[in-house]
């Protein structure tokens, strides 16, 4: 599992295109609020949900193997037991990273993920890594883990 603050940092990094399995429509679920932020922050989010034509204004997709365009990270937002079939379509399109949302852990997808060459990145969520690692929550007094003297120059206070 790729989870140390160091490879957390580079993945959000350097992967601006998510796709965001079980994202809602529904304002009030945490996949909305993920979804809501990381478009705030600059990335491109792709929602894949069957249940909806669209969410926050961008086409949704009923399947990954249905997107058209290149796809960095597939962030899961699925009970455990459904990852698998995720972590097969992420290797289909070539994603490179297969990140399983708070709450989601199946040792088994991101072991396929791996062998396939995915990064893999469980029980964790993309928001809040974000925030922690390139938010400022730091600034406002939020333990972070996240140790320096150094403000990050994309805050802009």
């Amino acid at each position: 599992m790729d989870d140390d603050i160091n490879t957390l940092r580079r993945i959000l990094k350097e992967n601006r295109v998510l796709a965001i399995v079980g994202l809602s429509a529904q304002w009030h679920r945490p996949s909305y609020f993920a979804a809501k932020y990381m478009l705030e922050h600059g990335y491109e989010v792709i929602p894949v949900n069957p249940q909806y034509p669209e969410v926050l204004g961008r086409k949704c997709y009923a399947s990954l193997r249905d997107i058209p365009v290149k796809i960095d990270i597939v962030d899961v937002f699925r009970k455990s037991a459904d990852v698998m079939p995720v972590a097969d379509d992420a290797i289909a399109i070539g994603a490179r990273v297969l990140w399983q949302q708070l709450g989601v852990r199946n040792e088994a997808a991101a072991e396929k993920a791996r062998a396939a060459g995915l990064e893999t990145v469980m029980d964790r969520c993309v928001k809040i890594e974000h925030g922690r690692l390139f938010g400022g929550l730091n600034w406002v007094g939020v333990n972070t883990r996240v140790i320096s003297a150094k403000r990050p120059r994309w805050l802009a206070y």
